[in-house]
């Protein structure tokens, strides 16, 4: 059985390669940190596939965060403090899994990459 994790980026922000890969980052270590050894270790196994999605806006984000949340997977959300490229704290991704593949897809497989 496949692992994955997913990362979905609000494509309305246009955030800069750098800064969307920091959010990104975050996004992945956060729901890492809280996924359970027995998944990580299998997905580490694996490779630690990861795949960015692109989502519309905040609405879109949370819609789907309430989804992967209903599907029992392991999510976080990040929120940018403001210091730099935004003026004010701003949700900016969410990171779903690692999970089983299955399980992500039945979530995200309708959406694109970044």
């Amino acid at each position: 059985m496949s692992y994955k994790q997913v990362i979905l980026v609000r494509d309305d922000l246009k955030m800069p390669k750098g800064k969307m890969a920091i959010q990104c980052a975050h996004a992945s270590v956060e729901a890492v940190l809280g996924s359970s050894s027995e998944k990580v270790k299998a997905w580490r196994k694996e490779g630690m596939k990861k795949v960015v999605l692109k989502v519309a806006n905040l609405d879109e984000l949370k819609r789907y965060l309430i989804k992967a949340r209903d599907h029992k997977l392991k999510t976080a959300l990040i929120t940018d403090a403001g210091k730099t490229f935004f003026e004010t704290s701003t949700t900016t991704c969410c990171a779903i899994g690692p999970d089983h593949e299955e399980k992500i897809d039945a979530v995200t497989g309708d959406l694109k990459m970044m």
